[in-house]
């Protein structure tokens, strides 16, 4: 008996100036996990939304194997219908809802009065809190959560689904943190058992070595190769993806600090942070790490004027100063890379040419009439910089892959040449060659003597590019280290100072 659940034959995607997928073919078993891997731009966003009824494919034919029976040119609607279910990269609910009502959205149980059996909707909602370890109330609004607790619930919500033939996690740890990671890859262990299919894609390598049986390799939107997991290596997966052999990306200069051009003291919110004190100097990248709810992010908001802080006083190059809102701190000449580019970096539906500009346009005006040939000029020079990928400047950005959307903000955060730049998860969702890219970017900025202030919860990320680190643990710095400690440090000794509990 053939034990194909899904056949992708021959999938091209064409899209005006981009071919995103040429000529794709492979299949995938019942109850495999198979790893999709591949830069960004490979392709493999395009293909999801191709298996996932999103996309119509320009050419070939996606089936499903739906009890005995082939099923192909399925729609949205149709393709969840016969139990095919994505937990996209970018959180994907609806943030005025809570979680409950996100939970049984499109299907909310009624009572025999024909109202809506609150009880049942919250009763089945612990239970799947409870399986999936979130410690949150069911009826708390999305919007009010961590990102990171945000994921989790779209990662959980494709359990309330009885019956379920394939699913598809795109990047799926990228907000998460280890105990969660743990809880997810259970959960994919527990989908293998009933049969299930996953396609599993990410671009952290261990992860796929751990939990995979096989991965598939798309390259410049054509494809490579499908192998059993156990005939790869890490490094063999980044030569067939890039075309290179590995290397040790986070192996950057680090040059001798300067003048201190930032210092925080005594900082706090009242709510998520406090008694938060540092300083940064030109040339130097400070790196903040904790586990999901630490404060760190929030830290950067409230120091960019993005929320309000309570108490405490703010520095630049020695002389305190106020910064009420983003634009004062743009003014100020520190710029900010937020953790969600989607919701808080880009207009989407606008061009890169657009984006790229569009906090300096003060920069390229007189008498409020911008000048279009400077905005190309900084769109081309800035893009070409840190080498988005992309055939024009007229691109809309919502058409780029992750990694190059990312360099659109960075891009954007350069153009008012800004002598602090604060990076929060600058490598989310992105590829091995494009975090390749973003850590040179950050060695040459500080060659310029630029100050990095670098937020990962990818924990080899900051203790391999800082120059010093600060941990924190609910809202507070329980450990620093500067480089030279750094080097006989454990990441288990990391992990214990940001999970120091009051």
């Amino acid at each position: 008996m053939d034990n194909t659940i899904l056949k992708i034959e021959h999938i091209t995607k064409k899209y005006p100036g981009v071919t995103a997928l040429n000529d794709v073919s492979f299949e995938i078993g019942k109850g495999e996990v198979r790893a999709l891997v591949g830069e960004n731009g490979a392709g493999k966003s395009t293909l999801i939304k191709c298996i996932m009824g999103v996309e119509k494919p320009t050419e070939g034919k996606i089936s499903l194997n739906y009890n005995g029976t082939w099923v192909s040119e399925m729609d949205a609607l149709q393709t969840q219908a016969h139990g095919m279910f994505a937990n996209y990269q970018h959180v994907n609910i609806a943030p005025d809802l809570s979680i409950a009502e996100n939970y049984f959205l499109g299907k909310v149980p009624k009572t025999k009065f024909g109202t809506v059996d609150w009880k049942k909707m919250n009763d089945e909602s612990h239970v799947i809190i409870d399986k999936f370890k979130m410690d949150v109330n069911p009826l708390a609004k999305i919007k009010d959560l961590p990102i990171a607790m945000q994921a989790m619930v779209t990662i959980s919500k494709i359990s309330v689904n009885k019956d379920i033939k394939l699913v598809i996690f795109d990047e799926p740890t990228a907000l998460l943190e280890n105990e969660k990671v743990e809880t997810l890859f259970n959960y994919i262990k527990e989908l293998k058992e009933q049969g299930v299919s996953v396609i599993y894609i990410s671009h952290r390598l261990e992860e796929i070595m751990d939990i995979c049986d096989s991965v598939s390799i798309l390259k410049d939107g054509t494809y490579v190769d499908t192998k059993p997991i156990s005939e790869v290596t890490k490094e063999s997966l980044v030569s067939m993806m890039v075309g290179r052999e590995m290397s040790d990306i986070y192996d950057i200069k680090h040059f001798e600090p300067g003048e201190e051009l930032i210092r925080v003291e005594n900082f706090g919110d009242g709510e998520h942070f406090e008694n938060i004190d540092f300083a940064v100097h030109s040339g130097e990248i400070l790196g903040f790490f904790g586990l999901v709810g630490a404060g760190r992010s929030e830290i950067m908001r409230a120091l960019y004027g993005v929320e309000k802080h309570k108490t405490g006083k703010v520095y630049l190059k020695g002389k305190e100063t106020h910064i009420r809102n983003p634009q004062m701190a743009l003014e100020k000449r520190i710029g900010f890379l937020t953790e969600d580019r989607r919701a808080d970096g880009l207009a989407l539906p606008l061009a890169i040419k657009t984006n790229i500009n569009m906090n300096s346009y003060d920069m390229i005006s007189k008498a409020g009439v911008i000048s279009l040939s400077k905005e190309d000029q900084r769109a081309e020079e800035y893009s070409k910089k840190i080498n988005v990928k992309t055939p024009s400047i007229q691109q809309l950005v919502s058409n780029l892959s992750g990694g190059n959307q990312q360099k659109v903000v960075i891009a954007k955060l350069l153009c008012r040449d800004p002598e602090i730049l604060i990076f929060d998860e600058p490598t989310v969702g992105v590829d091995v060659g494009a975090k390749e890219e973003i850590f040179k970017l950050i060695e040459k900025l500080t060659e310029q003597g630029k100050a990095i202030i670098l937020i990962s919860s990818y924990l080899p990320e900051v203790m391999g590019l800082s120059d010093r680190m600060i941990v924190m643990s609910q809202g507070k710095i329980t450990a620093r280290y500067d480089r030279e400690q750094m080097k006989d440090l454990t990441e288990e000794q990391v992990l214990l100072a940001a999970s120091i509990e009051e």
